[in-house]
């Protein structure tokens, strides 16, 4: 079957239910997580006012990426996601390596947002440290039942708590910009364009989170025309958030800002003393659950998938159709996620490594999936065009990973090794 007639194929299957605002909802949630409470102050320190800078350049670069995967979600709905373009441009072992490296190893990052949020919870509620464990297994449990329901009803409560996110940046952001002196903005560059360029990589993963929709693109109604317009919207909205906040952060505390580790805190503390910091735990509830719910339903339709491909065990594949819930590969994700909680509570609640494992694994699906885009996507499209910068931005990320990396060649080694058996088993059988 050519390309072509796959795309036609694809595009005619049963109707889902996530329209332009459960799914607009769904990318905002993927993208606007839990950068949005520590990212403004990190990048304050690295560039200073020019970290606004940083932004502006990272939205724009952002755009290809975007627009790629929106593209891809539209033309090719798939529970797969990036495995399954990878399956259609390089093989089933490739397809086999994208997919292990979003199951296992993107999944490390659903411990540490969970941590954070909780983290913030008990410094803004005054509540003992030792809390912090038991609250980020609440931050886990809400979400997970929410998607044992249905995509349906991840939908509609990720419609919620977007909503809820939005008119918290805007009533923090409407606050603060009255209180923006343009002295705190001098020197601009006080630590040069290497700086900005320190701030750009930090807001790199800020922006992360646009791959999540592909492997829900099944469950929306008519996908080539309202993906487009859910990535555009969610696209002009997180940008804006992350940019005015920025603004905010900078205008109001100035030199304070890039000494905080809790920026977020710091600002709404200073414009509403009373109610600011309860705010801010509402703020890193709601992008925890937010985050976790919008990433839950891609990890379970990604697990149902490799199920059907071949690539996980058969009892997983379950919910793999359009409208169903994967209810089994919803359990595997969480078992998975708690092995990383577990690991991740007997280091001291360290978080780096587990950012590490997970960030390498989302450079290497991008740089995958990027390279899919270029050749499968119809030859100058728009699309076809956006996949070409976005490659291209994408394997300088694996550059900037480096050793990083190192997690991904493990899981990349497990798909090759599963290749490996499966073609020892399909010598054993006896042939009719």
């Amino acid at each position: 079957m050519s390309i072509r007639a796959e795309a036609v194929a694809d595009d005619v299957h049963p109707t889902g239910s996530i329209g332009v605002v459960q799914g607009t909802a769904l990318y905002i949630a993927a993208v606007l997580g839990t950068g949005l409470l520590v990212l403004p102050g990190v990048a304050a320190a690295s560039a200073g006012p020019a970290s606004v800078v940083a932004v502006v350049a990272v939205l724009v670069l952002s755009v290809p990426l975007a627009g790629t995967f929106g593209a891809l979600a539209a033309r090719y709905p798939d529970p797969g996601g990036v495995a399954s373009y990878v399956r259609r441009a390089m093989g089933p072992t490739a397809a086999r390596m994208a997919g292990y490296w979003f199951a296992f190893g993107v999944c490390a990052g659903m411990p540490v947002v969970a941590v954070l949020g909780a983290e913030y919870v008990v410094a803004v509620a005054g509540i003992d440290a030792r809390a912090v464990p038991c609250l980020a297994l609440v931050v886990i449990a809400l979400p997970f039942g929410a998607n044992l329901l249905g995509v349906r009803v991840a939908g509609w409560v990720q419609f919620v708590l977007t909503g809820l996110l939005l008119a918290l940046v805007v009533a923090v952001v409407a606050l603060a910009l009255p209180a923006v002196e343009a002295a705190r903005f001098t020197p601009f560059l006080p630590h040069g364009w290497t700086g900005v360029g320190t701030a750009i990589s930090l807001f790199v993963w800020a922006f992360a989170g646009w791959e999540v929709g592909t492997h829900i693109s099944g469950e929306f109604r008519s996908p080539r025309r309202v993906i487009p317009i859910a990535t555009a919207i969610a696209l002009v909205l997180t940008g804006a958030s992350y940019l005015l906040l920025q603004i905010a952060t900078v205008g109001v505390l100035g030199e304070a800002a890039g000494g905080d580790v809790v920026p977020l805190l710091t600002l709404v503390s200073v414009l509403a003393p009373g109610v600011g910091p309860i705010a801010v735990g509402i703020v890193a509830a709601i992008v925890s659950l937010g985050v976790l719910n919008a990433y839950l339903a891609a990890f379970g339709k990604l697990g149902a998938s490799l199920a059907r491909n071949g690539d996980l065990p058969r009892w997983f594949e379950k919910g793999a159709d359009a409208g169903a819930a994967p209810r089994r590969a919803l359990v595997l994700t969480l078992a998975v996620g708690l092995v990383y909680f577990a690991s991740m509570v007997a280091t001291g609640l360290d978080l780096e490594p587990f950012i590490l494992i997970h960030t390498s694994n989302m450079v290497a699906i991008y740089a995958a999936g990027m390279v899919a885009a270029v050749m499968i996507l119809p030859r100058r499209t728009a699309g076809w065009w956006m996949a070409i910068v976005a490659a291209v931005l994408s394997f300088g990320l694996l550059v900037l990973a480096g050793g990083n990396l190192l997690p991904s060649a493990l899981l990349a080694a497990a798909a090759i090794a599963v290749t490996g058996w499966r073609r020892i088993r399909s010598r054993r059988r006896p042939r009719s």
